[in-house]
């Protein structure tokens, strides 16, 4: 529980730093597909970005999310760490690695952010994979599947 909380404290501080930060700017089509392209800017002018509603969110897509668990953990993800089925992390097709991602389940409206680690998923109606963890937190472990809301933030 302890590891859980301070792995959910890592990524509110990393998203808090994120928002203050200066947005990618990107395009989301209807279908979710994503079109982005990562300016470089200097850290300078991170610190000094004043944030703004939705500034730092590049990309916004509606649809299923699965989990993955106990047959991947342990392996080895596509960004090269050891897959953690507790921890809040996500495979995306498209995202860059260390993107963090709120996700809301559309169902009940619980919310959760993780962070892209790996590639997937690789059914081709489901926009992400989600850890056990993140998947829990949602209420989406008994059914498998469900409709969510995902943003990525920069």
């Amino acid at each position: 529980m302890k590891k859980l909380f301070t792995q959910y404290c890592r990524l509110a501080l990393a998203l808090s730093l994120i928002m203050s930060a200066s947005p990618s700017s990107a395009l989301a089509s209807q279908n979710g597909a994503i079109n982005h392209t990562i300016s470089q800017k200097s850290s300078s002018s991170r610190s000094t970005a004043k944030p703004r509603p939705n500034a730092d969110r590049f990309m916004v897509a509606v649809g299923k999310a699965s989990y993955y668990a106990t047959r991947f953990h342990g392996r080895t993800t596509a960004n090269g760490e050891t897959f953690d089925m507790k921890e809040f992390t996500a495979a995306h097709r498209s995202l860059p690695f260390g993107t963090i991602v709120r996700v809301t389940n559309l169902n009940n409206g619980k919310m959760v952010f993780v962070k892209i680690n790996d590639r997937g998923p690789f059914k081709k109606n489901r926009i992400i994979d989600l850890s056990k963890a993140a998947a829990k937190k949602l209420d989406l472990v008994d059914n498998g599947i469900g409709r969510v809301k995902i943003e990525a933030y920069n």
